[in-house]
């Protein structure tokens, strides 16, 4: 099943798609043993309605949400986020020490080197896939 979704993955982003919403620079950073790994993409709203990334889902986690970190006076933090604006012809970065996608209990898909598919909900309904390369603590 898990090798099903990864191949459909790869069909429904395939370059000669068009898509609404694009996803580009997509990577999770796997960490030893079960610890979260945080997922990171460029996205850019295509279209000219706004738009929300209202979640994610991966077969690489057994659950997925949004983040997003910050710093106030030298204190850092990180709360879970029910929504990401995106408007009309914007752009939004999920990189670190921002927005992120929290992947909590990675499967056994979560490999250095390999590929991990996900898919963001959008507030307009649509349903974007996208491979994240999977790299280690350093990022690389």
């Amino acid at each position: 099943m898990k090798r099903l979704s990864l191949v459909i993955l790869l069909t429904l982003t395939s370059p000669a798609m068009a898509a609404p919403f694009n996803v580009t620079e997509a990577w999770f950073r796997a960490l030893p043993g079960n610890l979260p790994a945080g997922g990171y993409f460029e996205g850019q709203n295509t279209t000219k309605n706004d738009v929300a990334i209202l979640g994610a889902q991966s077969d690489g986690c057994s659950t997925v949400m949004i983040h997003k970190s910050s710093n106030s006076g030298g204190l850092n933090k990180m709360e879970m986020v029910d929504q990401v604006q995106v408007a009309a012809g914007g752009r939004v970065s999920f990189a670190p020490g921002g927005y992120h996608l929290m992947c909590i209990r990675p499967t056994s898909l979560m490999k250095i080197g390999g590929k991990v598919p996900v898919v963001l909900h959008l507030s307009d309904g649509t349903r974007v896939a996208a491979a994240f390369a999977v790299r280690g603590a350093s990022g690389k």
